[in-house]
């Protein structure tokens, strides 16, 4: 019996992985394996590898027959690739139904496209024509496939059922499969004259515009889905979608934690002993901010409803500004002068040669 390679493998989880962990990995693959974003030589074969893997994985009744039956070295079922296995699971062998034969219509692939946003497009939307190469409608055959003039004949290989039969033999006797026939893809309808634009696929790749109203609140790493934005179907089939995969550039000043944003305030020595109104720039414009007198370093201030917007919902988060206060260093005479006698009047050794007592106190200590 040959050794064939394990489902949960080709997808990268264990065999204890969640129905989620399952989509998520199928969801990481398909961005990186798709034929349109892959120029591998390989890559085709091995989106379908994933694809297959996928469809049988996150279907709980074949999971489950996959796991008793289906996994390298199970008796009586002698395969001899992953082909051989994806026949058996989608019900084309094994004793198990018969396939049906395949309408020529079918959904078209999904498309993934990496999209950057400014940090404020990111917060409060942007509406964006993203430009992306797909399939579309060959306009010679109308997505027939066909040569104009022509049309698809009853296949030759399996006399249009679609399917084709192997017999293999097992350590039970001879096994009988039912497989879909790969000359007309399982349609039963062979094209014998092929549009010379299109080569009988009925879809050619396309540059195309798609309009994307990003939300506002998004964050770096999140996928949006525009339906129907992807590769069209065959034969009239539906189109898939587009997955924009967000990039979001850093800002200059603001970090953001979830809907909130922090900065650091710098402020003089003066301003934050006396006191002052301190203009600050926001995502929203400039805003003044009072600093109470006696402010020290490492001071919060708030500003509510000046961070993110929350994503799909009403309100938004906060903006925080850490206090730095900058120590003069007092080059100047007359500086040194002021502070001499500012150190007289508050009773406090300073200077050249001046020793003091530390006063110590814990970190979490307000």
């Amino acid at each position: 019996m040959a050794a064939v390679r394990d489902l949960y493998e080709i997808l990268g989880v264990s065999r204890e992985a969640s129905a989620e962990d399952i989509k998520k990995a199928y969801r990481r693959l398909a961005r990186e394996l798709h034929p349109d974003v892959n120029g591998s030589h390989d890559a085709e074969e091995r989106f379908k590898e994933i694809s297959g893997a996928y469809e049988i994985l996150s279907d709980p009744g074949r999971r489950q027959r996959y796991d008793a039956f289906g996994s390298e070295g199970a008796p009586g079922f002698p395969f001899g690739d992953v082909q051989d296995i994806f026949d058996m699971f989608f019900g084309t062998g094994g004793g198990a139904r018969r396939p049906q034969r395949r309408s020529r219509t079918q959904r078209g692939e999904d498309a993934f496209v990496a999209l950057e946003l400014t940090f404020a497009e990111a917060a409060f939307g942007v509406h964006r024509d993203v430009e992306i190469e797909r399939a579309s409608t060959c306009e010679r055959c109308s997505g027939d496939g066909a040569e104009p003039g022509t049309t698809p004949q009853t296949c030759h290989t399996c006399g249009g059922s679609g399917q084709i039969q192997e017999v293999r033999r097992s350590i039970f006797g001879q096994l009988v499969t039912a497989g879909l026939c790969r000359t007309c893809e399982g349609t039963g309808r062979e094209i014998v004259t092929p549009c010379t634009v299109c080569g009988g696929q009925g879809r050619v790749l396309d540059r195309a515009s798609v309009s994307v109203d990003v939300p506002a609140g998004v964050a770096d790493g999140l996928e949006l889905r525009v339906q129907a934005g992807g590769h069209v179907g065959r034969s009239g089939g539906p189109a898939g979608d587009l997955y924009l995969s967000l990039h979001v550039q850093p800002h200059e000043v603001f970090e953001r934690h979830g809907q909130d944003l922090a900065t650091v305030l710098q402020v003089e020595m003066t301003q934050a002993a006396l006191g002052a109104e301190i203009e600050v720039e926001t995502l929203d414009g400039s805003e003044r901010v009072k600093l109470e007198p006696g402010t020290s370093s490492g001071t919060i201030l708030r500003l509510k409803g000046r961070g993110i917007p929350n994503l799909n919902r009403r309100g938004r988060g906060d903006l925080f500004l850490s206090v730095d206060v900058r120590i003069p260093d007092a080059k100047d005479k007359k500086q040194r002068t002021l502070l001499s006698e500012l150190a007289e009047l508050r009773d406090e050794a300073a200077g050249k040669g001046a020793v003091v007592s530390g006063s110590l106190r814990h970190p979490d200590t307000r």
